[in-house]
């Protein structure tokens, strides 16, 4: 998502409140020793809130044509956002939704000869606004491609998401002396493009996508990617916080915030934390660590922080920010995450994207957050 190129509205958390979800941290131990069938049905329970949420999730932010509607962004649609779509519509088991916004995206979005995805439509003007491509994006298109493919068992699926890994592969990892790297774009952010480039995005490292697009295109370098991006993750420890800016370089040693963006830890990198506990592996658990000052200290909920002095800025006004708060520091610490958190949904589409894939790994991975 190219966050720092955009103005984000402040998401203000709705006032709408869903039914609770399933209380699965007081059944999970049960569940553990429960017959089969028990577990079926607390499984069933389970799938069945999340595909309410997801229902009123697509009600705000999906158009009957399939475009996913950044309402706090002017309107604007772009690949990260149908890459979420069409993950969370997978994850939801929607189907006939799936294909309706893959069928928008397809159409309008994949207009690349490389078959990597445009980044921007203008949801005013009804066109794209940029043919440049977001990495983020695409990665997210292929793994929900390739998830659809087998919920839905559909091979067309899984050819198109296996045609987008290829290209991801060929196009945006780069191998540098250290090790792989991902550019943000396949314009933009090279050494020929910025004074201090190549520049990197850390939140583009879509961890928990690697192994999927591994059996997709496995002549690519996914593994030396995620190993890479683990050891520049660990490099990037700037200020007193010792946290990533959104956006770094890699043209000097250290590494440093790039020149050209806020040196800010903000709505990109947020995304980091969640990305690390839903991958799960030893190595995404250790890394999640760093994240521990994020609720530490008197201040509670999510800000914008300036990485150089570690001080707060703006208040990431919404529940999916604290959501991926709250989902870190129960595996940091094991504390169970505030029911009213877990039912509150946001107005505005990214803060409730966030929500929602949150609620996701959740169920799929930590239902003792719970």
């Amino acid at each position: 998502m190219f966050a720092a190129c955009l103005t984000i509205a402040p998401a203000l958390a709705g006032d709408a409140r869903p039914p609770p979800p399933p209380h699965v941290g007081a059944v999970s131990g049960v569940a553990a020793g429960a017959d089969q069938e028990t577990r079926e049905i607390i499984g069933r329970v389970a799938r069945t809130w999340f595909q309410t949420e997801w229902s009123a999730y697509a009600a705000a932010f999906v158009s009957p044509e399939g475009r996913i509607v950044d309402n706090g962004n002017g309107d604007v649609s772009h690949s990260e956002g149908q890459g979420y779509g069409l993950l969370l519509a997978a994850l939801a088991d929607d189907g006939p939704r799936f294909q309706t916004i893959w069928s928008w995206t397809q159409k309008h979005m994949q207009i690349r000869s490389d078959r990597l995805l445009a980044w921007k439509w203008d949801g005013r003007k009804g066109e794209i606004a940029d043919t440049n491509n977001a990495t983020d994006g695409d990665i997210l298109v292929a793994w929900a491609l390739a998830e659809g493919a087998r919920r839905f068992s559909r091979s067309d699926y899984r050819d198109a998401a296996k045609a987008i890994a290829e290209a991801i592969g060929s196009t945006l990892i780069k191998q540098t002396e250290d090790g792989a790297i991902l550019l943000p774009a396949a314009i933009g952010f090279g050494p020929d493009d910025q004074p201090d480039g190549p520049v990197i995005n850390l939140s583009y490292w879509v961890f928990p996508a690697f192994h999927v697009l591994k059996d997709l295109a496995p002549d690519q370098d996914w593994d030396g990617l995620r190993e890479e991006g683990m050891k520049l993750l660990a490099r990037s420890r700037f200020g007193p916080l010792r946290l990533p800016s959104d956006w770094q370089s890699l043209s000097v040693d250290p590494i440093m915030p790039a020149k050209a963006f806020p040196a800010q830890f903000g709505y990109n990198a947020i995304r980091l934390p969640l990305y690390l506990a839903w991958d799960g592996s030893a190595a995404s658990r250790r890394a999640l660590r760093r994240f521990d000052v994020l609720w530490r200290g008197k201040r509670d909920g999510a800000f914008v922080i300036d990485v150089a002095t570690g001080m707060p800025g703006q208040a990431m006004e919404g529940a999916g920010y604290q959501l991926v708060i709250a989902l870190s520091r129960c595996l940091s610490n094991g504390q169970t995450i505030d029911p009213d958190l877990i039912k509150t949904r946001d107005r505005f589409y990214y803060p409730d994207t966030l929500r929602l894939l949150t609620l996701a790994a959740i169920q799929e991975r930590y239902p003792q957050c719970l």
